[in-house]
């Protein structure tokens, strides 16, 4: 087994635009051939789009692209201009008088950073997808990860900076990587240490509180965690899947964000994942399913150690 790139996976590529001053951005994973693709959402209040059509009863077989994306529900609004670039290519579904790209995406909520005004858009949706090419990637406060922010139950004076991470593994032929923006409300762990990578600052700026310790602590009080939260990722892979084994895939992922977060999956995050099978070799599940966990796990912990200070928010090389 050893380490790839993401974008070295059979058919995947991967372009990001952001607005540093804004402190928001915007992540494309492109399957131009067509990928099939399955969906988990475990948080209580995501942003989502087309994760209807992925469900294995329905028609549409194979996605185009999965946008990913800050800007919280109006950062939706990347995905018109990740359709207009594939459509000028003549990529997507064919109903005769044109083609139209499957495009699905998800969103992170960033509005209490930078300048909440400034979202995601159609033009940024474009210019991601225009960038999208099989380079390695930029990781940290960059794309989807621009805005992103963790460690948020103290409130944003003490949360810290997330971003955008990546992580990719080859066994024999069968390669399988997840892409990932951490923007959770709690703590993130590096599980293979163990340490606390990043967490709610105490008042010394330095110090990494305990959001699960500080939960359980005011259980009684009814306080409004909506402060910015949601995990949201893709998982690809070479393996050649049906829509329902996408969706198992996208399900056994899930276990990454569950090693690295605490808590993960609350009412107030939208934790979603997004799997691409792009079908160039067999594989059995269970095997892509374990490599996809192991790979999601490792790009929440590059998300936050790539972070960069933005926006007076400290980063995990601050608090070392």
């Amino acid at each position: 087994m050893k380490t790839i790139e993401f974008t070295e996976i059979s058919g995947i590529q991967v372009g990001s635009a952001e607005d540093r001053e804004a402190a928001t951005g915007c992540t494309v994973v492109l399957c131009e051939a067509g990928a099939t693709a399955g969906v988990d959402v475990r948080g209580g209040a995501p942003g989502t789009r087309e994760t209807d059509l992925l469900d294995p009863v329905n028609l549409v077989q194979k996605v185009h692209a999965i946008l990913l994306a800050g800007g919280s529900a109006f950062g939706l609004d990347a995905a018109s201009g990740v359709m207009q670039c594939l459509e000028e290519r003549g990529i997507g579904f064919d109903v005769r008088v044109t083609r139209v790209p499957i495009v699905c995406g998800a969103v992170l909520f960033d509005l209490t950073i930078g300048d909440h005004r400034i979202r995601p858009d159609r033009e940024m949706g474009y210019r991601a997808c225009r960038n999208a090419g099989t380079t390695p990637l930029r990781q940290g406060s960059v794309g989807a990860g621009t805005g992103a922010t963790v460690g948020k139950i103290l409130g944003m004076d003490r949360a810290m900076k997330g971003g955008l991470g990546s992580y990719a593994l080859e066994v024999e032929g069968l390669q399988v990587g997840a892409l990932v923006a951490v923007n959770c409300l709690g703590d993130v762990w590096d599980p293979l240490v163990p340490e606390k990578l990043a967490g709610p600052l105490d008042q010394d700026g330095r110090t990494l509180g305990d959001t699960e310790e500080i939960l359980i602590r005011s259980f009684a009080e009814k306080k409004d965690l909506f402060s910015g939260n949601t995990t949201i990722g893709v998982i690809a892979t070479n393996a050649a899947l049906t829509k329902a084994q996408a969706t198992k895939l996208a399900s056994m992922a899930q276990n990454g964000y569950a090693r690295t977060m605490r808590p993960a999956h609350s009412l107030v995050d939208g934790d979603t994942i997004f799997a691409l099978a792009t079908g160039a070799v067999e594989a059995d599940l269970n095997v892509v399913g374990l490599l996809a966990a192991r790979a999601m796990e490792r790009a929440v912990v590059a998300a936050v150690k790539n972070a960069e200070p933005l926006c007076g928010l400290k980063c995990y090389r601050d608090v070392r």
